[in-house]
């Protein structure tokens, strides 16, 4: 439903709009227009606005169109795995994809320290990144706290990895945000090309897979992610060592 072309079309007032319906998406099919716009501290117009460039005519075929999207979602885990990973191969042949990974890698290469961040399940993909890129011989670190503080000043040789499936996690937005400020260099990883973490990123690999729900839980796979990571790594490892 919203497809990369869709999500290209969102000011960061439908991003607000998305972000909402993410966040409480077993619950839009029951709220009404103005508990929407309420919640995502919007006008009713711009939720009308995000609506038709969601492709739909007004709010009630939205929450009809949603409710089939998500259905469909959770249609993901009856297969096994097979297609995701089909699709995500065919990314990664894409120029965008390689032209993404080239980028990641220039800024990795002059890197002096590599810091992991990540929320839930993508805290533990970056504690996973931390330790593989520590293995061969980067140093690394891994944050696990979004609430520490982040005093010092980043050296230009500092390069921060944000893992986040939706690219809108808040707490993993914020520790990124903070360590950009600070000097770091930021480089996500997310599904979503056009989310929050992904538009304020130096660098952004995104890897387009269909996203999947189980009992209101998110359960997209994430081989990709580790693809990446491991990915970057030899690249560096390989460099250092010719």
């Amino acid at each position: 439903m919203f497809t990369k072309e869709i999500m290209e079309t969102f000011t960061e007032l439908d991003l607000s709009v998305y972000d909402c319906i993410v966040k409480n998406r077993d619950r839009v099919s029951r709220m009404t227009i103005k508990e929407l716009a309420d919640t995502a501290h919007v006008s009713t117009a711009t939720v009308l606005r995000f609506c038709k460039k969601s492709g739909v005519n007004g709010y009630s075929e939205f929450k009809l169109k949603y409710k089939e999207y998500l259905e469909g979602k959770r249609d993901a885990l009856k297969d096994d795995g097979t297609t995701e990973l089909k699709s995500f191969m065919n990314t990664v042949r894409s120029e965008e994809f390689q032209n993404s990974i080239n980028r990641a890698y220039q800024y990795l290469s002059g890197s002096k320290c590599t810091i992991f961040i990540g929320i839930g399940s993508s805290g533990m993909l970056a504690k996973y990144g931390a330790r593989y890129f520590s293995n061969v011989g980067l140093f690394s670190l891994y944050i696990d706290d979004p609430w520490l503080p982040v005093l010092q000043n980043m050296t230009e040789n500092t390069v921060t990895i944000a893992l986040s499936e939706s690219g809108m996690t808040k707490q993993t937005v914020q520790i990124a945000m903070q360590l950009q400020q600070r000097g770091s260099t930021l480089i996500s990883v997310t599904n979503n090309a056009n989310s929050v973490l992904a538009r304020m990123a130096d660098c952004n690999i995104s890897y387009h897979v269909a996203e999947a729900m189980v009992n209101e839980r998110n359960v997209t796979t994430q081989i990709p992610v580790i693809y990446i990571l491991e990915t970057l790594a030899k690249k560096i490892y390989n460099k250092n060592n010719q």
